[in-house]
């Protein structure tokens, strides 16, 4: 065959293969995501529901960053979701007030427990949170039901007539088993501000530091916002978090 030849039938069995992998990957073969509205806590907050594919392992509730949205952590939803997790992202409802989100994500765990609203009862919940949700999702990891909880790169701050960071005093209570994924100290992850979390929590699994990584490399998807702000995304960083979130899946929701 000539070299010309040679070269069109690779291109074309390379393009059949990545059409292969698209559908095999594609919306269309996994159960749609479903967007909802929920009274939560005295707050009307909207989620959307990635249902699990196969058989329900378990449930995780993934929270946004400051003035980030539930779309900037769909992709994470969706591979757990492929996993066989019931994956939830809420638009957390109140901007500031961490404790306030708390409450609602208990009140959200407190519904899957019971069952009824999302399918049978899942005992079993895993909390994520990114950035400022991170702060939020570690306040109430202490909820019965959730079974472990994941901080991506998350914030941590004092509350107005409080002296020590919110997130530090939650850190040295919590019984509940922590997977921790940092980047190293930059202006959008307050020079690592909860770095101090793996000092004192007395159920820490694993302290994880991605070197290189920004702000944005926790999102899934992230955007053009954060990247100017924060630092462009890198896909090999983005995959060591994945990674993480399936791992601590793996070891939680069994």
């Amino acid at each position: 065959m000539r070299p010309a030849r040679r070269l069109r039938a690779a291109l074309v069995g390379a393009a059949a293969a990545i059409a292969t992998l698209g559908a095999a990957a594609s919306p269309e073969t996994a159960p749609p995501v479903q967007t909802q509205v929920h009274a939560l806590d005295g707050h009307r907050v909207t989620l959307d529901l990635y249902p699990a594919t196969g058989t329900v392992r378990g449930a995780v509730i993934l929270s946004h960053g400051f003035t980030r949205s539930r779309r900037t952590l769909a992709g994470h939803a969706q591979a757990l979701a492929d996993a066989g997790v019931l994956a939830l992202a809420p638009d957390l409802p109140c901007t500031f007030d961490f404790r306030c989100n708390a409450r609602a994500l208990a009140a959200l765990v407190a519904v899957l427990r019971a069952g009824g609203t999302f399918g049978p009862p899942i005992p079993r919940v895993m909390l994520v949170g990114f950035s400022a949700g991170g702060l939020s999702s570690l306040v109430a990891a202490d909820t019965p039901g959730v079974v472990g909880y994941v901080g991506l790169d998350p914030f941590d701050r004092a509350m107005p007539g409080e002296d020590e960071r919110l997130g530090f005093t939650t850190a040295g209570r919590l019984r509940t088993e922590v997977l921790l994924l940092r980047a190293p100290p930059s202006r959008c992850n307050a020079d690592a501000v909860a770095a101090p979390w793996a000092t004192v929590l007395p159920a820490l699994w694993r302290d994880e530091l991605i070197a290189g990584a920004s702000h944005c490399d926790f999102e899934s998807p992230t955007d053009w916002m954060c990247r100017l702000a924060c630092g462009d995304a890198d896909p090999a960083r983005q995959q060591q978090v994945r990674q993480g979130l399936l791992d601590a899946s793996a070891r939680w929701l069994r």
